[in-house]
Formats: C-alpha cells, sequence, structure tokens
C-alpha cells in the first residue's frame, strides 16, 4: 500500500477515534501459536471485543482446552451516539465470560452477555474491575489510544499481547518499556501481519485492499507489530554478525552530536565495535537483550535528532554490543590499534 493512502487511512482512524480496524483469524493464529506454553489455568481478558463477532473470542474458545485456559472474558465498548442533531438513546458496554462449559462451536446471545452500567470503555471502572482479575490481555487495542492503554496494562502489572502500530515503538513510554526489557516485540510484523477487516464505510485504500471469500472488507497497511511481555523464542536468537569496523571505517560515518557510528541495516552492524551503534527501529524486531544493551533513542548529546554532515536520518536507536569482549585476541589488538591511530590523528590536527 502506497505511504499516503496507509496514512490517509490511519488518520481518518485517529479523527473518528473509531479505530474499527478488527484482527483477521489467520493473524491470531500465526502469533498465538507461539505462546501457548503462557495459557494454563490462566484468565485471558479481551477488553475491546464483541465476543459474537471478535475472532480473538474465537481463537481462544475454539483452543480453551487445549491452551488449558481458566477462564475467557471479553469486553466491548458501545460509542455514545448522542449528540446536538442526532439524539439516541445511549448504549451500554457489555462483556461475556466463557469457562468452556459450553458447547466450542456455540457463540453468545444476547442471553449470554451481561450488560454494563456505563460504556464499556477499557478505561471505565467496570472494565478495570474485570482487568485486575485476568492474568493476561490479547487484544487489539484503539491505535489512538495506544499509550493510554499500554500504561494501564503496566499500572495493574498484567500479562499482554497486543497489536499496535509500529510507530509505537517511536513512543517515548514504549520505548522506556523495550529499554528497560519489561516489553518487546512479538514474531510478527510488518506484512507478518496480513490485514484488518473494516467496516462497509471505510475506503478500500491501497493495491493489498481486497474482499476475501466471506466478503469481508480487508485493509493491509503493512506497518502494524505484536508488543508483548510474554516470552518468545526470538529475543534468545543471536543477529549473525559477519561484518567488521576495523578497515571498513568509511562504511560507518559517525554522528555529528553523539560518539557513535549509523549502520542503515541490522545486518550490518559491525561485531568489532566496542562503542556505541546507531540502528534502525527495525532492530527491535530482532534484539536480543542478552547480545545487545539500549542505550538511547533517537537523539544526540544536545538533545537533537542524530546527524551526518548536518543531515538526519531516519529514526536511530543506539546501542552497544555486549559480546565484543569475546572476539579473538588478534580481533582486540586490530581494534587497539585503530583507536591508537585516531588519537593519534586527532592530535595531529
Amino acid at each position: 500500500m502506497a505511504r499516503n493512502a496507509t496514512n490517509k487511512l490511519l488518520q481518518k482512524a485517529k479523527k473518528s477515534k473509531s479505530d474499527e480496524f478488527y484482527t483477521q483469524l489467520s493473524d491470531i493464529e500465526s502469533e498465538l501459536q507461539h505462546y501457548k506454553n503462557h495459557f494454563k489455568d490462566k484468565v485471558v481478558f479481551c477488553n475491546c471485543d464483541d465476543a459474537r463477532i471478535s475472532n480473538f473470542f474465537k481463537y481462544f474458545a475454539s483452543n480453551f482446552k487445549e491452551l488449558g485456559l481458566k477462564k475467557l472474558i471479553t469486553a466491548c465498548y458501545q460509542e455514545q451516539k448522542n449528540d446536538l442533531f442526532n439524539i439516541e438513546e445511549a448504549e451500554n458496554g457489555f462483556f461475556y465470560e466463557y469457562t468452556g462449559k459450553k458447547e466450542e462451536k456455540d457463540k453468545p446471545n444476547a442471553h449470554d452477555i451481561v450488560k454494563f452500567k456505563g460504556d464499556g470503555d477499557f478505561r471505565s471502572a467496570e472494565s478495570i474491575e474485570l482487568l485486575k482479575q485476568s492474568d493476561i490481555v490479547v487484544t487489539n487495542p484503539p491505535f489512538s489510544l495506544f499509550r493510554e492503554y499500554v500504561a494501564q496494562l503496566v499500572k495493574y502489572d498484567k500479562k499482554f499481547l497486543i497489536i499496535g502500530n509500529i510507530n509505537a515503538i517511536t513512543y517515548k513510554e514504549i520505548f522506556k518499556l523495550i529499554k528497560e526489557n519489561k516489553a518487546w516485540l512479538g514474531i510478527n510484523l510488518g506484512r507478518g501481519v496480513s490485514g484488518f477487516i473494516v467496516p462497509d464505510h471505510y475506503e478500500l485504500y491501497g493495491t493489498e485492499a481486497r474482499i476475501d471469500s466471506f466478503g469481508n472488507r480487508i485493509v493491509s497497511p503493512n506497518n502494524c507489530l505484536w508488543l508483548t511481555n510474554l516470552d518468545n523464542f526470538k529475543r534468545h536468537e543471536d543477529i549473525e554478525l559477519t561484518k567488521k569496523y576495523v578497515g571498513n571505517e568509511d562504511e560507518y560515518p559517525k554522528y555529528d552530536n553523539y560518539d557513535g557510528i549509523n549502520v542503515d541495516k541490522t545486518e550490518d552492524i559491525p561485531l568489532d565495535y566496542d562503542g556505541h551503534i546507531g540502528v534502525p527501529i527495525t532492530f527491535l524486531h530482532k534484539f536480543n537483550p542478552e547480545q545487545f544493551e539500549i542505550i538511547r533513542f533517537r537523539k544526540g548529546n544536545d538533545e537533537k535528532d542524530l546527524s551526518i554532515d548536518g543531515k538526519c536520518p531516519y529514526f536511530r536507536i543506539l546501542i552497544r554490543n555486549k559480546r565484543v569482549q569475546n572476539l579473538s585476541q588478534e580481533d582486540k589488538k586490530a581494534i587497539k590499534q585503530h583507536q591508537f591511530g585516531n588519537m593519534v590523528a586527532d592530535l595531529l590536527l
């Protein structure tokens, strides 16, 4: 999808605050398969989901026994539609509790759901009471309220697996969690999240928009990710480093306003550089906290964006390789010689 079309669609969602992007079952299955060991005897809360139509409910209900769940709770927000020109009776939000006693093929009906006194917003006192009862939150929250949504999960110390826009990792609140190893990226992002079901009133922007075999209208922004604090295999895999800094210094320009080198691709991170390295934000999808340390985001020592010859590359994350000390004696000697040569050159200037 073209970037301007994607931005137009997301801006439309932000403006309306409705965020009516519904997750496809295939994308839920693709991500959740990597976390099955986390759910035994746990209460799962999907607090942005109508159990009658939610694919999150469908996934957890149909896999209730396999996952060993204790309970599944879904809660749904109902937008209040009172305004000066269109006065309607306000609707209440509602929730539904599933304990595996009903046949898995059955869907909740009007007699099964429980009405909230209010609208069912995830920030409401009623929804928070359900949150307190839960162990893990799994859902697609409103993108326009993502910061506030994650802050609530942190406040109540909940495990979570949620969908967000890739740009969310540039929010200082979210980046702080990642830096402190309190949250990390899931397995799928970008085109790994294949698209969202949208209502009839949404325009189908972009070349990848489509209508599936069930008649669902699908848009594919290709700029979404899963954010979680559930452990997964990917964050324990080392990034294979094959390039060296010594002898290839010209490929790694230094920043004007920070003592560090710039790397445009994660695969180009040098294995022998002991200082700070600026990498693209997509690095976080491969980040192993045992291999690298995150230092800071985007800003130089002057608190301005990192720059090279006066120009600012796209957002960079400053990292340090924890494994440089494991280099061979020959590599260490080469690094020391290079550093000594730089010091002499600086003295001669």
